[in-house]
């Protein structure tokens, strides 16, 4: 883009911020996201519960390549690009299981559960300056984790995953805080759909809670019609707001960081689950208490967050806690893949608990997701006129000097610049 056809207008002293629309719909722009955004970021790529064992692993796409996530001899976490050094078949093609080698089909090359090349069919044809050392499974530039979270980036002198992660760390240790362990798992079974609209408007959905009133009334009406409070009851002691705050995280990193009426199965003054869950629920509430303090207690079991980790990660711990993360598949089109996640030591009421809420809620046939995508899709073609309707106000918040809400749109700006940040700057 020119100086003149900008990608947004930035403009705090006069209160203007505005996002030019063929950012979500001019096909053009995603060939340059996947090279200046995806490939200069840290890209989720998966829990380390979901590779418990030696030889565990799991086969993914991410940033376009498909990928194993596995775990080696030396019970070490590791990424291998899934393509063989010989003629680039893929090594593995299931999509989990556990193998201490990964065999290509086409030509026969072996490959250890560490990446080193073990045995190549009829290798004395090949000449002597042949060295299986160097024909190992290729390794993304970088692979780190934090918590059982990991990361990999095809940016080798991008910022340690520790720097990049900033406070959003914070938030990951509220979702982990909630294991008395410290030790969260990846629950069995996976949600996969496609929305039809372009890839950067959920992430703006999924911590935009100005659209909750109107969008999601169904559910705020069977939320009340089961006795739960839509607004929390005052005096908690939360060190929140009751209106819920956006917080700026670092890097493109942001929450919504709310007091919680979503059902959350550990939350003090919730009842949706019924008199027979009280008592277990007191019981998880206790153990928090002695673990972690009253106030920290408060923060883990009675507040809700929906974190996103730029670009393309989106946590949202409320009524249950769902990793969520999506992929461009064209201008107008995304795959979401979304995960349950639970304490290691849960019981089976409350895992059933847990996954009651993972469905009902946020899953693509649950009460907030089909309504989303509805939403998602329908702004999708309202976007077919960007060429006549070039701009998208996003101002809300922007003349507050002190605490945004998490109804104003602080948090989508932080995304914004960031996005706006890799896409204009130099290679």
């Amino acid at each position: 883009m020119s100086e003149q056809d900008p990608f947004i207008i930035d403009d705090p002293e006069n209160l203007i911020f505005r996002l030019n629309r063929r950012t979500l719909s001019d096909p053009s722009i995603l060939d340059e996201e996947r090279r200046k955004v995806f490939d200069r970021s840290w890209i989720y790529c998966g829990h380390a519960s979901e590779i418990p064992n030696v030889g565990d692993f799991e086969t993914r796409n991410v940033c376009g390549r498909p990928v194993i996530f596995c775990r080696d001899e030396d019970n070490k976490v590791r990424v291998f690009l899934n393509s063989c050094a010989h003629r680039g078949a893929q090594v593995c093609r299931e999509r989990f299981g556990n193998a201490r080698r990964f065999y290509c089909f086409y030509h026969g090359w072996t490959y250890g559960c560490d990446g080193r090349l073990k045995t190549v069919p009829a290798e004395d044809s090949y000449p002597p300056n042949f060295n299986k050392e160097r024909l190992s499974l290729r390794e993304p530039p970088r692979v780190e984790g934090y918590r059982d979270f990991w990361f990999i980036s095809f940016d080798s002198e991008i910022m340690t995953l520790d720097e990049y992660l900033g406070d959003a760390k914070d938030y990951i240790d509220l979702v982990v805080e909630q294991s008395p362990s410290g030790r969260m798992e990846i629950v069995e079974g996976t949600q996969e759909y496609d929305i039809k609209a372009n890839w950067k408007l959920l992430v703006e959905n999924s911590f935009d809670d100005y659209h909750l009133v109107s969008t999601h009334k169904t559910w705020l009406d069977y939320m009340k019609d089961s006795g739960v409070q839509i607004r929390a009851p005052k005096g908690q002691g939360l060190l929140l707001p009751t209106h819920g705050v956006g917080k700026n995280l670092g890097n493109g990193c942001a929450v919504i960081d709310n007091i919680n009426f979503r059902g959350r199965p550990v939350a003090k003054w919730i009842s949706i689950y019924g008199e027979s869950a009280k008592e277990e629920i007191e019981q998880i509430r206790q153990e928090l208490v002695e673990r972690l303090g009253e106030e920290r207690a408060a923060r883990v079991a009675d507040t809700n967050r929906n974190l996103v980790i730029f670009p393309n990660l989106v946590i949202n711990d409320g009524s249950s806690v769902t990793i969520r993360a999506f992929w461009p598949l064209a201008a107008d089109k995304m795959k979401v893949t979304a995960w349950a996640l639970g304490p290691v030591e849960e019981t089976k009421n409350a895992r059933a608990r847990r996954l009651d809420s993972f469905l009902t809620f946020y899953g693509p046939g649950g009460f907030a997701t089909p309504d989303d995508v509805e939403a998602l899709e329908s702004v999708q073609l309202g976007l077919q006129t960007w060429k006549e309707l070039e701009w998208s106000e996003m101002t809300r918040g922007i003349d507050k000097e002190g605490e945004q809400l998490n109804t104003d749109e602080l948090h989508l700006r932080t995304f914004w610049r960031q996005w706006n940040k890799l896409m204009t700057q130099a290679a």
